[in-house]
């Protein structure tokens, strides 16, 4: 629904209002999270009264045009698919998931079949159940004069009905009493996509400032504890991090790195270590300093442009925080002590009831991790859970020989593109080389199981280093198909055929 607010009104179509928008050198839009929608927009002040027409028009008066919702349900399946080739998404998806149960926090995306069943009629419907006036919160930040904007707002909004909005209810985040292990499989990984993580608070929570301090001197930064260990000195990853999503009713706590796969246990050893080492010793007062200089110093940046204090206004009015908020921000954050570090640590962190998530190969991955939780599950891709019994055992099926040149073709976007691959294999082992019109990639560390294979190319493409997964199924000894997924943004998992020529 809030997508399709700017894509055709009572008045204009999509097109029409898009050249209006641009005729106004003006900026539109509208966007929804897990607690709120917001429609925005920001022009020269002389264009102010423009601006506020186009709004009242996209937030009252949209008609939600069979075409555009045609449109937009083939564009969002097709998001969705891409999605799921993203191992961050994969982590999101299943920490949501267990941390939040049946309340709403726990819908991350929806499937398929959910957008292909909206119907215009619902869309028109939810609109006027959920854009009601009680509801709303109406912010100006600008060159505006007080008396003269109110006039312009009751002009453009004075008609808008009123509604019967009613404060809903969800059910409670489900409390945790283990540590759970989950693992999307993705065969062939050469990383670990890990996610460490537990309940912790919503955003009006009083002790939020001393966890946002503790966040601080953990994870929030290339200074970080987590960042100082796994990088620095373990040289597992290229970065790790913690931070809090503190949302209107609940909120939680996370740690996260990407770690190359043979490293996943050692991992998850030392993030045990840094979240335990924060609970049980008392920081250092150069890190609270340090802590409280960055947050305190950063603070005043973000004010300083017109952007960055929008945003800090529509926090405080969304979360429902106190009128001085802006005012006493750097106090609060300056007042924190060791002890309030210490409390916050304790109290929001617990290691005896994580929910690990880690996406990457999971045959690999399980004997790294089983000592962590006797609760540990599996899922593919898809979401669907996997038969734990599955891995950790000798295949029947007798291993495809997959050494030689394969030619494979690509499906991209109805283009045939080319793709050179070259494996060798000894044993179930496989090595070799992928060249693509993303560039040359070498394939290391990869594995045969029955008449599957799976590996991983390091690829240079602009300047970058890219991982391109490829998992192959073989029909016969010499055809082969499968698909090879590329960590960029807006590259969808590409189908292949191929076969082999020598």
């Amino acid at each position: 629904m809030t997508s399709m607010l700017s894509e055709g009104t009572k008045t204009r179509t999509s097109k029409q209002l898009a050249e209006e928008i641009e005729r106004l050198g003006a900026n539109v839009s509208a966007s929804s999270n897990a607690d709120n929608t917001v429609i925005s927009a920001s022009a020269l002040s002389l264009y102010s009264s423009d601006i506020l027409r186009l709004m009242a028009e996209i937030t009252l008066f949209p008609t939600f045009p069979e075409s555009e919702l045609k449109l937009y349900k083939q564009n969002t399946i097709e998001n969705l698919k891409f999605q799921r080739s993203q191992p961050g998404f994969l982590a999101e998806e299943q920490t949501a998931r267990l941390l939040y149960g049946s309340h709403p926090y726990s819908i991350t995306s929806p499937k398929p079949a959910d957008v292909e069943k909206i119907t215009r009629q619902e869309l028109i419907q939810f609109h006027e159940k959920m854009f009601v006036p009680e509801n709303a919160i109406f912010i100006v930040v600008g060159d505006a004069n007080r008396e003269s904007i109110l006039k312009e707002i009751e002009e453009n909004f004075g008609h808008w009905t009123q509604g019967s909005f009613e404060e809903m209810y969800f059910p409670m985040p489900p409390a945790r009493t283990e540590t759970t292990v989950t693992i999307v499989d993705r065969p062939g990984s050469a990383q670990s996509n890990i996610v460490l993580s537990n309940p912790a608070l919503e955003r009006t929570n009083p002790d939020y400032f001393p966890l946002l301090v503790m966040n601080q001197i953990l994870g929030a930064g290339a200074s970080s504890r987590l960042f100082m260990n796994l990088r620095e000195e373990k040289g597992y990853t290229y970065g790790a991090y913690s931070s809090l999503d503190a949302r209107r009713l609940a909120g939680a706590f996370e740690a996260t790195s990407e770690v190359r796969t043979p490293v996943t246990g050692d991992s998850l050893k030392e993030f045990f270590y840094e979240l335990n080492r924060i609970r049980d010793e008392k920081v250092s007062e150069g890190e609270l300093k340090d802590a409280k200089n960055f947050l305190s110093g950063v603070f005043p940046i973000r004010v300083e442009t017109q952007e960055g204090l929008t945003n800090l206004i529509v926090s405080q009015q969304l979360y429902n925080l106190p009128a001085d908020y802006l005012q006493t921000y750097r106090h609060k954050i300056n007042e924190i002590t060791i002890e309030d570090v210490e409390r916050a640590a304790k109290k929001y962190i617990t290691p005896e009831k994580l929910a690990i998530v880690v996406v990457g190969d999971a045959e690999e991955v399980l004997p790294q991790v089983n000592s962590y939780s006797d609760k540990i599950e599996v899922f593919d891709t898809e979401g669907n859970p996997v038969d734990i019994v599955n891995y950790g055992k000798e295949s029947n099926e007798e291993t495809a020989d997959v050494t030689g040149k394969w030619n494979l073709i690509i499906d991209f976007q109805g283009q045939k593109l080319p793709v050179t691959l070259i494996l060798e294999q000894k044993a179930n082992k496989i090595s070799g080389s992928l060249e693509s019109m993303l560039g040359r990639g070498e394939i290391t560390d990869g594995k045969v199981k029955g008449n599957k294979f799976f590996g991983t190319a390091q690829i240079e493409a602009q300047g970058q280093s890219l991982e391109v997964l490829l998992q192959g199924d073989l029909p016969n000894e010499n055809e082969v198909n499968g698909t090879l997924s590329a960590q960029m943004d807006g590259m969808p998992d590409l189908p292949f055929t191929g076969k082999k020529v020598s």
